[in-house]
């Protein structure tokens, strides 16, 4: 392959990241962007997965850290779940590695639907959690639960594990959605830092392309958090419903 044609393969995956960057600060779902890039690209399946959860994740910290201001006083609830999601990300990584790679196409698109809509209904059905009596500081137990599933999808596959957690923590932590995206953000990146530890000792990475997509993904993530922050309520609710519904259709049909 020429100089050229190296050049702008890199090139590609690192737009390809920049995108994904910023959609995963702002609500998740990056990964549709820069698995099927790198699949076209000529990179094998698993080595697209596992480069791609090791090159999205300084974008995980990126977008963490620009949304720093919604996490001011978290630091207890994030902990705690970060240790569900930690857990359920080294679990989902050992699933990727152990099973057929379809193990989970039937199930991700209806939980992203069931999202999708949790998000859009989020006010209503918070009121209504909060009207049986005050929430528990951390969530509670569904929500324990729901960070832990969301962890092992996100260190398995991870597209869209962002728009589920939000509709999560949203109902069950009655944030407002920026807050809520502020503590996905945080525990995305935890699930796919742990992932990423147990892929670099265990799989096959393309550190070309974990190169590519993570500067991509830096710099996306650094963007979509300056400018996600500021959206309205209701214009980020609608963002993630959408993303939420390609999302699904995109891994129904792929």
């Amino acid at each position: 392959m020429s100089l050229g044609s190296e050049l702008a393969r890199f090139g590609t995956m690192l737009v390809a990241g920049f995108v994904a960057g910023g959609m995963n600060a702002i609500v998740g779902a990056g990964t549709l962007v820069t698995f099927p890039a790198l699949v076209a690209l000529g990179v094998p399946p698993l080595t697209a997965n596992v480069s791609n959860t090791v090159g999205l994740l300084p974008g995980s910290a990126a977008g963490a850290y620009g949304y720093r201001r919604e996490l001011a006083g978290r630091r207890a609830v994030v902990s705690r779940l970060g240790v569900l999601a930690a857990l359920g990300g080294v679990t989902g990584a050992v699933l990727l590695l152990a099973l057929p790679a379809a193990a989970f196409e039937a199930i991700v698109p209806v939980l992203i639907v069931l999202a999708a809509g949790l998000t859009a209904v989020q006010p209503w059905v918070a009121r209504r959690v909060a009207a049986r009596g005050p929430r528990p500081a951390h969530g509670g137990p569904v929500l324990a639960v729901g960070v832990f599933v969301t962890g092992v999808y996100g260190g398995y596959f991870g597209a869209a594990q962002g728009v589920i957690l939000i509709a999560l923590l949203g109902v069950f932590l009655g944030t407002d959605l920026q807050t809520a995206n502020g503590v996905k953000n945080v525990l995305a990146g935890i699930a796919n830092l742990v992932a990423a530890v147990l892929f670099i000792a265990l799989a096959p990475v393309n550190w070309t392309v974990a190169l590519a997509v993570g500067v991509g993904a830096t710099l996306g993530g650094t963007v979509g958090a300056r400018y996600g922050r500021q959206l309205p309520q209701r214009t980020l609710r609608i963002i993630i419903v959408v993303v939420a519904v390609v999302a699904a259709v995109r891994l129904t049909v792929r």
